[in-house]
């Protein structure tokens, strides 16, 4: 393996001291005869990054023609033929076509090293890399790169070349204390130095390291045949360890991604899991909700009815307390007309006048009437008690024992108040001399 070659230049319409301007530059990459004579078996160009020449070119020439300038007069102009308008990048490869076509595995690091510096290129140049390709008809395998700054409206394409931006920096920053012109001029050279030194560092850590590059050739550094041999050997042994370092690095990554898809899998399921008992969660919530509030409402109802039976049975009190009353009363009536049939032989044996016999009657009439009424009055309150009891049961077991208790007085009542009750009077019995049978009695 040798070392990494890879070279930068810009060039103007005009053309340079040897006469090559964008014209012969796009030429010769198209390998145009008037512009090949350098090649014994010119080939078409490989193009393996965007434009083809033709295509580059002629944007090329369109974007000069529009760009402008701008002097300190203020007033826009076209661009000096002298203006470096193309930037180009060439790379070579220390393998011959010759060996690249004889053996597989060079072929495989060369498309590796084409590969790695096309994406180094991108790096550094961006959009304004148009087109990148390959001859194949040369000794040694390698490419050409055409940066065109369309983007520009001034179309700098030095503004690419880093030796050339870094001296223009140092000049315009002026002397340090008392330098002079030509100091100025040498520290100048030193920050392009630096800066084209910078920019090969960076190509040999891209592609030059990992492609198993030297950074200098032998001749560069006068170096004995034997220590560029092992600086080689060096360079192989690095390389191999940056492929096993990579080798290790993707399995890194892959075992990275299918643990990463793993995890995202498991989380995605225990969201799932956790959404679906999280729903089931609210849905029992409502539920308990809906009971609760079934519960509250039944013992609500619970309570008025406890209430209800509680005034139903204060009201069955009251209406047994009547009774009794009523039952007192009926039986002080009962024990006033136990009396009345002596009373009434003693009227009807010593009275002789209807007058008086009729005003008795009607005396006795009123009595029963009112005595009448009172027992039915008497039944009615008995009927509301044993209403009162059916409903006492029903919500309070407690009223039994009283409604069972309303229910015999009142049947006692009634056999009371039948058994109380005056026989109607026999026609001829016991009429005094005299007494004639009263109104209704026939």
């Amino acid at each position: 393996m040798g070392f990494q070659f890879v070279h930068l230049e810009s060039f103007s319409r005009k053309g340079d001291a040897h006469g090559r301007g964008t014209a012969f530059i796009f030429a010769e990459a198209s390998r145009k005869p008037e512009a090949s004579i350098h090649v014994a078996n010119p080939a078409p160009p490989v193009v393996v990054y965007g434009l083809d020449v033709a295509e580059v070119e002629a944007l090329h020439d369109a974007a000069a023609d529009a760009a402008r300038t701008t002097p300190k007069d203020g007033k826009p102009r076209k661009l000096r033929k002298d203006h470096k308008t193309l930037h180009t990048v060439v790379a070579s490869h220390p393998y011959t076509m010759d060996e690249i076509r004889d053996d597989p595995a060079k072929r495989n690091e060369a498309d590796l090293w084409e590969k790695r510096t096309i994406d180094w290129l991108r790096s550094q140049y961006g959009d304004d890399l148009k087109s990148v390709v390959r001859h194949e008809d040369e000794s040694h395998y390698h490419i050409h790169a055409y940066i065109v700054p369309t983007d520009d409206p001034e179309m700098r394409a030095l503004r690419h070349h880093p030796g050339v931006t870094a001296k223009r920096a140092a000049m315009a920053a002026g002397p340090i204390e008392a330098e002079d012109s030509k100091v100025l001029s040498k520290r100048g050279d030193g920050a392009y130095k630096g800066a084209m030194r910078a920019w090969q560092e960076s190509y040999h850590e891209v592609v030059g390291i990992p492609c198993g590059l030297a950074r200098l050739g032998p001749r560069r550094r006068n170096l004995p045949r034997g220590e560029w041999q092992r600086e080689k050997a060096q360079a192989k042994a690095l390389q191999a360890a940056l492929e096993r370092a990579a080798v290790v690095k993707m399995k890194i990554e892959t075992h990275i991604v299918t643990k990463k898809a793993e995890v995202e899998k498991l989380v995605s399921t225990a969201e799932t899991e956790a959404a679906a008992l999280r729903a089931e969660a609210d849905a029992a919530m409502a539920e308990a909700a809906q009971r609760l509030a079934a519960a509250k409402a039944a013992t609500e109802a619970a309570k008025a009815a406890h209430d209800a039976a509680i005034k139903e049975q204060t009201k069955a009190r009251g209406m047994m307390s009547f009774v009794r009353e009523e039952t007192a009363r009926v039986a002080a009536h009962a024990a006033r007309l136990q009396k009345l049939p002596s009373i009434l032989r003693t009227v009807f044996d010593g009275w002789r006048h209807s007058k008086v016999a009729d005003r008795i009657r009607a005396a006795l009439e009123s009595d029963m009437s009112a005595l009448r009424e009172r027992a039915s009055s008497a039944l009615e309150q008995a009927a509301k008690a044993d209403a009162a009891r059916q409903k006492a049961v029903e919500r309070a077991s407690s009223l039994n024992a009283a409604l069972a208790e309303t229910e015999a007085q009142r049947d006692a009542l009634r056999r009371e108040v039948a058994r109380l009750r005056p026989p109607e009077p026999t026609p001829g019995a016991s009429l005094g001399p005299g007494m004639k049978p009263a109104p209704g009695r026939r």
